[in-house]
Parts: structure tokens; C-alpha cells; sequence
């Protein structure tokens, strides 16, 4: 059952053949000038079960994910909270490591941010410069996108009309209109700036992930005498061709397509295998926008008393390629069949020589690698969780698939009687023994009065707790 899954690139969903048994993995990371809102949170989701079908299937991931801690959007709140651009990256890249933690998300091998590696990405311009496919401008370097033949293979912008020398300095804009891109910003004003050859400045949004990809997820084998070399010496010889490149639909232009791009363009080497882009997570049926006010964010979930695991639960729920409208309602939902899947879990007894169910393995095995159907996957744990399965059996089994939900059924804990239970029990099965079945029958309506059903069995009697 080999792992398929769709790539944005080819269009079509492909069997996925890592370069090595370790799998190179980049995912792009949060800006960090706000909270992360729940839109975000559905890509990192997609994201960390992307990661976890892959290990689920035997591979090793290398897992970079990179921080954003300098753009046009974090210099405007910068200015508008009062406080430098290191605290703010700091204060609110803090809050992102405590949700990922909340919501059960697999952290990342590395976390590179943008202002460490200026060096590397300086290295990456003067590349691109020297091999024509980058111009310095009155106002900074740009990448010239007539100069590269194959521009919008990702997004399909190669069939639009490209007006020869547009230019936009903006880190994010007009999606409709192909441009050549900033790769570096020469200084104005008070905003942060570092020393390059080409001009004193900062780095554009788009050439971070491009060098910060070569740099954790190239070669670590290979030498200084590779021939991807600039006429003045500066080289990319450890890049090689990353596995998988992750991140929402909405960055596939311009931020992925100008990766391509300007990766592609330095290296002379494809940039990515695969290419995976999680869909849009609606609010009643409307894009989040601020002026709509239908921003949340994870804090706010949690304001209204729900698990954050209910929302990973309500994601699991639709496939990454479609849209999910989310609602309140909705939200409350997953929640209910969450605390209910759980209770269930929380009366099985776990054997210690009992192992999971292969036949089961197998159909879940084909449903994730079935281009991550999480849906379909889910279901098939209901399926199981209500089948006449023997219940160390269930719980075995579900504790494996769990590797890939992320639900946190590791750390259920298991049922416990309520105050006084385990007296009547001992009582009923005193007066059995004795042959008094009539009054050992009003104990187990008091029992189950307190919600305790007694099955008795050959190994003596077995109770489940179950709500009321």
C-alpha cells in the first residue's frame, strides 16, 4: 500500500518516492507579528498529519519550518504596539510554541528565523545577480521574472501576459498581477537593516525559505568544489532537491511560485518533488477578514470552554484539499464526539501481550496513504471503536492509529468507579453466590442508577462505566 498523494506541481496524485529513507520536509512557518488564527492552525494541522503518515509508514523526517520574524507586517505592528521588532517576534512566537504543544502538534526538527540567517540569504542574491536573473533597482534587488522561463508552472500564471519590468516592493499584493519581486529592500527610515554588497537593507519576504531550505535540508556531504558556483565564488554546493514543501493554498502565489523561481534559477536544480498546499478554512461560509470580524484564534476557542483537541478533531473531519466551513455549532460537535470517544476509550483495559489488529492496520494504513483521508480514516475508527472487538484488542489498535490522529488517547485515563461502587459489586457477587438472585438483581439497578453496568462473565463480573 504504497503512500499517494496529490502534487500541486504535476496536478495529479502521484506515488511518493523520497530522494533517501529520510524524507526532507519544509513547511512554511508563522509570521510572527499576531496570534495565529484557527485558519493557520488548519494548515499546521495538515501539516503535522502529513508528517506523522509519513513516519506511520517507516520514513525518517527531517522537519524544517521557518520563522518570519522580519516583513512589511511585522515592522507595522512593530510600530503600532510600541515595542522593537525582537520583542514582538519574541512575544508572539512564544504564545505559537505553546499552541502547538495544546494542539498535540509534532514540533519541527528546526525553526530557522529569517534574522539569523541574513548571511545566507545575502549569499543567495549575489547568486542570482551574478547569474542575470536579478537587477538592482533605486530602492532595492529584484528578481526579474521574464529572466526565468518557466514562472508560473505552480500557480498557472504562465498562460497571463507579464509586463517586462513591473515591479512591487510589497512583501504580499495583488494576486492577479505576475511582477518581479523584491529580494532585498534597501534601508528607509528607522526599520531594521544589515550590510550586503549590493546595499544596505533588509531581506524580502520570499528569498528567506529559499535559502533557509538549502541550507538545513541540502547535502551535508557534499564540498566547496561544487560547480553551482558564482563568478565570484559564493556557492550553493550543499542543495539538492527537497522531498516535500508544504504550506496553505493561498501561498501558492506568489510566495511558493516565487520560491520556485528564485530557488530554481540560483541552483540550476528542481527546487521541490512535491508540492502540498492545505485548503481554506471558512467562517460561516466567509472568508476570515478582519473587517468581518471573524478572526479566531486558539485563545478564543479555549475562552468557550473547549478542548483545543476538538479542533484538530473538527479538521480531521474534512479533507485538506477541500474547504472546511467552520462554526461554532460545529466546533461544539467535535467537541461532544470527542468527550464521547473518549469516554468509551477510558473503560477499556489495556493487555500488555495483546496486539493490534492487523487487518484494521491495513485498511487505516490504506486510507491515510490514500492522499492523507483523514475522513475516511476517521470513520474507520468509529467503526472499530463500536465492534464486537475485544476491548484490549480496540484499545491496542487505537493507541497505534493515534500515532497519526494526534488525539491524545495515550493519555486517557482509565474509567473509575464512583464512591461506593465497588461495595455493591463485591455485595451482588456475595449474593450470588449464595443463590440470591432476586436481591442481586436490585443491586445492579442501584448500579446502574449510578451509571456502572456489571457483566458477568466466567472470570467473574466486568463493569463499564457509561453516561447517564
Amino acid at each position: 500500500m504504497p503512500l499517494k498523494i496529490y502534487n500541486f506541481i504535476s496536478k495529479k496524485i502521484e506515488e511518493f518516492k523520497p530522494n533517501s529513507q529520510t524524507v526532507g520536509l519544509y513547511t512554511c512557518g508563522p509570521t510572527v507579528y499576531d496570534y495565529v488564527h484557527i485558519g493557520n492552525w488548519r494548515t499546521f494541522i495538515f501539516e503535522d498529519i502529513l508528517k506523522r503518515v509519513l513516519e506511520f509508514n517507516g520514513y525518517k523526517v527531517k522537519h524544517v519550518m521557518n520563522i518570519t520574524d522580519i516583513d512589511d507586517k511585522i515592522i507595522i505592528a512593530s510600530r503600532e504596539q510600541g515595542i522593537g521588532i525582537r520583542e514582538l517576534a519574541q512575544k508572539y512566537e512564544k504564545v505559537f510554541f505553546e499552541d502547538l504543544d495544546k494542539l498535540n502538534i509534532l514540533k519541527a526538527d528546526i525553526y530557522p528565523r529569517a534574522t539569523d540567517h541574513i548571511s545566507s540569504i545575502v549569499q543567495t542574491i549575489e547568486l542570482l545577480v551574478d547569474k542575470g536573473f536579478a537587477y538592482k533597482s533605486d530602492d532595492g534587488v529584484y528578481f526579474a521574472i521574464d529572466k526565468f522561463k518557466n514562472y508560473g508552472k505552480l500557480s498557472n500564471l504562465s498562460t497571463r501576459k507579464i509586463k517586462v519590468g513591473a515591479r512591487v516592493a510589497q512583501d504580499q499584493y495583488d494576486k492577479d498581477q505576475p511582477a518581479d519581486f523584491a529580494l532585498w529592500k534597501f534601508t528607509k527610515g528607522e526599520e531594521p537593516s544589515w550590510d550586503a554588497p549590493f546595499g544596505k537593507g533588509r531581506p524580502g519576504w520570499h528569498i528567506e525559505c529559499s535559502a533557509m531550505a538549502q541550507e538545513y535540508l541540502g547535502d551535508p556531504s557534499a564540498d566547496s568544489t561544487s560547480s553551482l558556483q558564482a563568478s565570484s565564488g559564493r556557492n550553493l554546493e550543499r542543495f539538492r532537491t527537497i522531498d516535500i514543501h508544504t504550506g496553505g493554498v493561498d501561498l501558492l502565489f506568489p510566495h511558493h511560485e516565487n520560491e520556485i523561481a528564485q530557488s530554481e534559477a540560483a541552483t540550476g536544480k528542481k527546487f521541490v518533488n512535491f508540492w502540498l498546499e492545505g485548503e481554506h478554512l471558512l467562517v460561516e461560509r466567509k472568508k476570515m477578514a478582519k473587517s468581518l470580524g471573524n478572526i479566531f484564534t486558539l485563545s478564543d476557542v479555549i475562552k468557550k470552554g473547549i478542548d483545543p483537541l476538538a479542533l484538530r478533531y473538527l479538521f480531521l473531519t474534512a479533507h485538506y484539499r477541500s474547504k472546511l466551513n467552520f462554526t461554532w455549532k460545529s466546533l461544539e460537535s467535535a467537541q461532544n464526539a470527542l468527550e464521547n470517544f473518549k469516554f468509551q476509550i477510558s473503560n477499556f483495559k489495556l493487555s500488555t501481550k495483546m496486539s493490534p489488529s492487523v487487518d484494521f492496520l491495513n485498511k487505516f494504513r490504506s486510507a491515510i496513504n490514500n492522499d492523507l483521508n483523514m475522513p475516511v480514516a476517521l470513520g474507520l475508527v468509529w467503526y472499530l471503536l463500536r465492534s464486537g472487538m475485544k476491548d484490549d484488542v480496540k484499545l491496542s489498535t487505537l493507541l497505534e492509529v493515534d500515532k497519526v490522529l494526534g488525539l491524545g488517547l495515550d493519555k486517557i485515563e482509565g474509567a473509575k468507579l464512583p464512591k461506593g461502587a465497588q461495595e455493591l459489586i463485591d455485595e451482588r457477587e456475595k449474593l450470588r453466590a449464595e443463590g440470591e438472585f432476586e436481591e442481586s438483581d436490585k443491586l445492579r439497578k442501584d448500579l446502574q442508577k449510578m451509571g456502572v453496568y456489571v457483566e458477568d462473565t466466567p472470570d467473574g463480573p466486568k463493569w463499564k462505566i457509561k453516561k447517564r
